[in-house]
C-alpha cells in the first residue's frame, strides 16, 4: 500500500499533465495521509492544467469522506474564480456519475462546524454546488 503512495506522489510531480491527473485519482484514496493531502491540494490548485484540478476533484468527491472533501474545500477556499469552476465541475461529476457520491452531503454536515474558517467557506461553495444535495 504504501509502494502505491509513493508512485502517486513522485507521479504527482510530473511535467505530465495525464500523469499528475493519474496522480490525483491514485492518491484519493489516501486523503487520511499528510504527505498525500498536501499533495492533493496542489493537484486541486494545478496552475498548468484544468484537467488536473477537476480529475482530482471528482475522484476526492468519489471517495467522499471528511478528510477527502475537507481538502476540496480548502481548495475552493484558495482557488481563484477559474481554479473554483473547474473545482466545481469536478464534484459534479462525481455527484452526477454512475453510483454518485452519495458520502459529499454527510461529509459537508460534518465539515460545516470545523474550527478552521476557510473550511467553512469552501464546504459552503461545495453545499451550494450540490444542487439539491442537502450539506
Amino acid at each position: 500500500m504504501m509502494r502505491g503512495l509513493e508512485a502517486a506522489l513522485a507521479e504527482a510531480l510530473s511535467p505530465s499533465w495525464t500523469q499528475r491527473v493519474r496522480a490525483g485519482r491514485d492518491l484519493a484514496s489516501f486523503a487520511d495521509t499528510p504527505e498525500a493531502a498536501a499533495t492533493l491540494v496542489g493537484l486541486l490548485l494545478d496552475v498548468e492544467d484544468t484537467a488536473v484540478t477537476r480529475r482530482t476533484a471528482e475522484a476526492l468527491a468519489r471517495v467522499g469522506t471528511v478528510n477527502a472533501i475537507r481538502l476540496i474545500a480548502l481548495a475552493v477556499a484558495a482557488a481563484d474564480d477559474d481554479q473554483a469552476d473547474w473545482l466545481q465541475s469536478g464534484v459534479h461529476d462525481a455527484l452526477e456519475g454512475a453510483g454518485g457520491a452519495p458520502d459529499v452531503a454527510a461529509a459537508c454536515g460534518k465539515l460545516a462546524r470545523d474550527p478552521e474558517e476557510a473550511v467553512r467557506r469552501g464546504v459552503a461553495d461545495i453545499s451550494a454546488w450540490a444542487d439539491g444535495t442537502r450539506c
